[in-house]
């Protein structure tokens, strides 16, 4: 018999009215079950929340500091019970999801000693005549209580990138789990139930999409944190035009290989993580390897390496350590690449590996020729597929990342100093990796993207700016 889930309303442990299950993508077998709370609940989360937030926002450092420590120590502590638990929620390889707990686990602890460091800073007034004898101390103070609204790939790091920040600067937090992978966050909830936050600082809500409008609305709720589709995201921000809503949405990240890239060793590196990197997570995650675009005096020897890295990517049941290629999160969402893929062919494209569907599976693809009307050209994919692209220069190479309602982030394979500060100054994206695929990502640092990829940052320290406001104390007659 399948236990249900209880879900955490104002830290502690609940059960609604009505529950969903949750299945494994790959067998289809029933992972869990999930409770999900009433209205009424749902509103008794959100009033805790607002009246614990003064006292919250009061809260000593080290108290705050202390219960993300202790969230960082159980998140490693219970590393292989949690990654084993996101593999059959999520399908994603096991090897992936273990590297997930960890990343999770380090959020908490940047988080922890952001709390311990984040000072403020001062400043003097005189220096101008009108401000002599005044001296300003800056702080940062909760904007107030957070909506974090996270997505289904990764269902724990991205709850974290929520979870902690909010915590760091003393604002209660409503989370809002993917329906499609809840038990995550909800095994989140109970490591945080062992610390000693006030009751109310943080609830974790399975609660329906449909039901999601009413929560995004509350004028208590000045704070959104969301991470998911364009659509989705823009729809939140144009519905609640009042409110700090911050957004990481998608992206078709390229991996440019220039000239310069050229030797047998620079070819293997770029091939090998180009493989790896556009189909780790099945090629559900915003900054995958979409796009391949390379200077033709490095294509050819690019592409035969390409294919053969994808040709070797080991795909199958996510729960053995040998697999890097996992099923997607749900058998719509691979008829939904499959579909797109089929589209590029129609239209010209020619598939060098890959191209088939089985249940929610789709193998680990490569295109040639893509054709500039194809969906796949522009739109984010969300799958195991790339594209290859060739060009006779450095300009048209920039120009091409360029050309995307998207921006989040881009891989440049180049050895020239000059160049890599060039691609930094005009790629028209939230970050850019040298050396490396565009999916590298450290959890300390500002991330997120421009155009349609969104607006804000996550990053520990970048996060706890977005959900605070600067307030300046002016100090007057002092000898300074």
């Amino acid at each position: 018999m399948t236990t249900t889930h209880e879900f955490w309303l104002a830290g502690r442990r609940a059960t609604g009215d009505a529950e969903f299950e949750v299945h494994h993508s790959y067998d289809g077998s029933l992972v869990g079950k999930v409770s999900v709370p009433t209205d009424a609940q749902v509103e008794e989360a959100v009033d805790a929340a607002v009246t614990v937030a003064p006292a919250l926002a009061a809260t000593p450092a080290h108290v705050r500091a202390t219960a993300l420590d202790h969230v960082a120590r159980r998140l490693t502590e219970r590393t292989e019970e949690i990654a084993r638990l996101i593999t059959a929620e999520n399908g994603k390889p096991i090897k992936w999801a273990r590297g997930e707990v960890g990343r999770a686990a380090s959020v908490f602890r940047w988080a922890a000693e952001e709390a311990r460091r984040t000072n403020g800073e001062t400043m003097r007034l005189d220096t101008d005549p009108g401000g002599v004898g005044r001296f300003a101390v800056v702080r940062r103070f909760p904007r107030g209580v957070v909506l974090g609204i996270a997505p289904f790939n990764f269902p724990l790091n991205l709850v974290a990138h929520k979870v902690a920040p909010a915590i760091a600067v003393g604002a209660p937090i409503i989370l809002k789990p993917a329906p499609a992978t809840p038990l995550s966050a909800l095994v989140l909830g109970e490591i945080l139930a062992e610390t000693e936050l006030p009751a109310g600082s943080w609830s974790v809500l399975p609660v329906p999409n449909e039901k999601m409008p009413a929560l995004v609305q509350d004028p208590r709720l000045p704070v959104i944190s969301f991470t998911g589709s364009d659509k989705v995201g823009y729809q939140i921000m144009d519905s609640v035009p009042r409110k700090h809503v911050t957004l990481e949405l998608g992206g078709n990240a390229a991996a440019v290989v220039l000239a310069d890239w050229s030797s047998e060793a620079d070819l293997e590196w770029a091939a090998t993580r180009i493989a790896m990197f556009a189909n780790y997570q099945g090629g559900q995650s915003c900054i995958s390897v979409q796009r391949v675009i390379a200077d033709a005096t490095v294509y050819d020897a690019l592409v035969e390496k390409v294919v053969a890295k994808v040709r070797a990517q080991v795909t199958g049941d996510p729960s053995a350590d040998a697999t890097d290629v996992g099923p997607l999160v749900d058998e719509n969402a691979a008829k939904r690449v499959e579909s797109w893929v089929d589209d590029a062919v129609a239209k010209g494209a020619k598939v060098l590996v890959g191209g088939t569907r089985d249940g929610a599976a789709y193998a680990p693809t490569v295109l040639a020729e893509l054709p500039e009307d194809a969906i796949l050209a522009t739109a984010e994919v969300f799958g195991p597929v790339l594209s290859l692209h060739r060009v006779d220069s450095t300009d048209e190479a920039f120009a091409a990342v360029n050309d995307s309602k998207f921006g989040l982030q881009a891989g440049v394979f180049t050895h020239d100093l000059q160049t890599a500060f060039r691609a930094h100054q005009v790629l028209e994206v939230g970050g850019v990796v040298i050396g490396d695929a565009p999916s590298y990502r450290a959890d300390q640092m500002p991330y997120g993207g421009v155009k349609d990829s969104g607006v804000g940052r996550e990053g520990v320290k970048y996060a706890m700016g977005d959900f605070t406001y600067e307030k300046v104390l002016v100090l007057t007659g002092l000898d300074l």
